[in-house]
């Protein structure tokens, strides 16, 4: 039996919390807060983008019928938004005074994590 080997996982810059724009598919041009992010796939939830329906069956606290929630999304599909001119940017790391690594928005400089 063959052993499967682990696909190289990219390394997420984005993080639960941070306001990020689609970039690319149907939901373009929105923009959302992340509200979980799935390292091991490389998708994110984003909210109030990428709305589907689900057809939920009734259940003793669930009344059912269709309801619409957010489906997630590639993590290539979305990208940071710049704090100072809200447009998007890519994210780079810098160690600040202290020796602590910190996220800045490349467009701007500024930083993202506070």
């Amino acid at each position: 039996m063959a052993r499967k080997t682990a696909a190289k996982r990219a390394k997420l810059r984005v993080k639960k919390g941070d306001k990020v724009t689609v970039i690319t598919g149907r939901d373009k041009g929105k923009t959302g807060e992340i509200l979980r992010v799935d390292p091991k796939r490389g998708r994110v939830l984003v909210q109030g983008v990428n709305m589907v329906k689900r057809h939920q069956s009734p259940t003793q606290t669930n009344p059912g019928g269709i309801i619409e929630r957010e489906a997630s999304l590639h993590v290539s599909n979305v990208a940071h938004i710049d704090p100072k001119s809200n447009q998007p940017t890519r994210v780079g790391y810098r160690i600040e005074t202290g020796g602590r690594k910190v996220r800045f928005a490349k467009r701007s400089g500024e930083l993202i994590d506070l």
